[in-house]
């Protein structure tokens, strides 16, 4: 429920109106909270899936921490770009950015084992897919048709489930711990436990910010176990400097063909994300449908905002619907409350020291956040799904779409006779159940008659949308 205190239902329904700053702060502060984790965490499996040493004497450690410190630093500048604006860039409205789980499975393959060296890849199609996210603003309009709740609910379902894997190794005591007798202990269970339980609890039985904040805290509990366990180096956080400003090119930048059509085919899919986002910050603040002005503002600053952070070593942001969700439950609808999350983010990222301790953060503890994490990531994509009427032709669509996409995932050998670009990009699992989805979607006439669903489900009829069927439901 809107507090009334900070201003009139009608203030606070204006995007424009700016609360007192005593309010507005903790406000503001509060967006950041509830973003935080999930926006340095893709930094980190990033680095870890290229072979980053954990440890503190590692030469590449420095390298994570930068990253780190960028995520933090442009999802801030991304922020600033939605809710203050640039020309036609920005929405102005309360959009927080943030960098974006979606392409985790593209840039894993892309990196994977192959060091520090590799991320130049990734910031060359972080760069051509950031524009090309942008120009999709031009037309963000026209091509919704082509992404309904079928296909979104199938690849945000399909990204979850690409990430799962991660937590479970990650809980147990990391990718370059596999194989290893420390790997899969109970001491790894105890803290990644710690942190699903704590969690787990704040959610169900929590309210206002102890449930939106539950994964933070729940690593904040299990942080506090490790650091009593001995699990903790702060040996970084002393040798990292109190101030230092972005790189440019700091990663460099190569241009692949298989980095550039996988961001590029994930901008499509994360425009329509933000789209979403739009209509659910303007619905649930202000209770009006979003102009076409700020869908094509937001989309705009998505791409723009993607494509700087990629010249600065930083990943590809979109807009975070956890923050849509806490705009609903405070009801401020301020984007000026937004602007100074933003310049919190900003700040920061300024310095390092941050970016060191949250690298101290043991690995298993992290798998404990990612579990929920990735799990809420399948959850949604579900929920998603629960809008789509599941006659014969769409459970035809989404059976081969996910076989064909999870299973090429988790056996990518069967593509081994494939060059290597194609062979990356076929084996990322969302991109061909996404391309699968589409096409089939707008090819397969709507028209297809239900007397052959039994045939298809193994004798699962499908029911109509959003349900499980009534009591004598064929």
């Amino acid at each position: 429920m809107a507090d009334t205190s900070i201003g009139t239902p009608e203030q606070l329904r204006d995007p424009d109106y700016t609360p007192p700053l005593i309010k507005a702060v903790p406000l503001g502060i509060q967006h950041v909270l509830a973003m935080f984790v999930s926006n340095v965490t893709p930094a980190i499996i990033v680095c870890g899936a290229a072979g980053f040493g954990f440890g503190s004497n590692s030469p590449d450690f420095p390298q994570m921490i930068y990253m780190i410190q960028m995520s933090m630093f442009f999802a801030g500048i991304a922020t600033l770009f939605q809710s203050i604006g640039v020309g036609p860039v920005g929405a102005r409205l309360p959009i927080v950015q943030g960098t974006s789980f979606a392409f985790i499975p593209i840039m894993i393959p892309l990196v994977a084992g192959k060091g520090v060296d590799a991320i130049a890849v990734l910031m060359g199609g972080i760069l051509v897919g950031g524009l090309f996210h942008a120009v999709l603003g031009l037309f963000i309009g026209k091509i919704r048709f082509a992404l309904p709740p079928l296909v979104t609910g199938l690849v945000v379902t399909m990204i979850g489930l690409a990430l799962v894997k991660v937590g479970i190794q990650y809980a147990a005591g990391g990718v370059p711990a596999i194989g290893t007798p420390e790997y899969g202990s109970g001491l790894n269970w105890l803290m990644a436990g710690t942190v699903i339980l704590v969690t787990l609890g704040l959610k169900f039985f929590a309210r206002g910010m102890l449930s939106v904040s539950a994964v933070l805290i729940g690593l904040l509990v299990g942080y506090g176990l490790a650091f009593v366990l001995g699990q903790v180096n702060l040996g970084n956080v002393g040798r990292a400097s109190s101030f230092a400003l972005p790189n440019p090119l700091h990663f460099g930048l190569e241009f692949s063909v298989a980095a550039i059509v996988g961001f590029c085919a994930m901008s499509f899919v994360s425009a329509v994300e933000t789209v979403g986002d739009v209509s659910g910050i303007t619905k649930g603040g202000a209770g009006r449908e979003a102009t076409d002005k700020e869908i094509q503002g937001a989309t705009f600053a998505d791409g723009i905002g993607t494509a700087i952070s990629g010249l600065f070593g930083a990943l590809p942001n979109t807009s975070f619907s956890q923050n849509v969700g806490l705009i609903a439950m405070t009801g401020v609808m301020s984007r000026h409350v937004v602007t100074i999350g933003a310049v919190f983010l900003i700040l920061c990222g300024l310095v390092p020291k941050i970016g060191a301790i949250i690298s101290s953060i043991p690995i298993e503890v992290l798998g404990g956040g990612v579990i929920v994490m990735f799990g809420m990531v399948v959850a949604a994509g579900i929920s998603m799904l629960s809008d789509v009427t599941w006659n014969r032709r769409n459970m035809v669509i989404f059976a081969i779409a996910l076989s064909l996409g999870l299973g090429l995932q988790l056996e990518p050998g069967a593509l081994q006779y494939l060059p290597g670009t194609i062979k990356v990009l076929a084996t990322s699992g969302i991109l061909p159940a996404a391309v699968i989805a589409i096409v089939l979607n707008l090819v397969l006439p709507e028209d297809l008659s239900d007397e052959s669903t039994e045939e298809v489900s193994g004798g699962m009829a499908g029911h109509g949308k959003g349900s499980l069927g009534q009591s004598g439901q064929a």
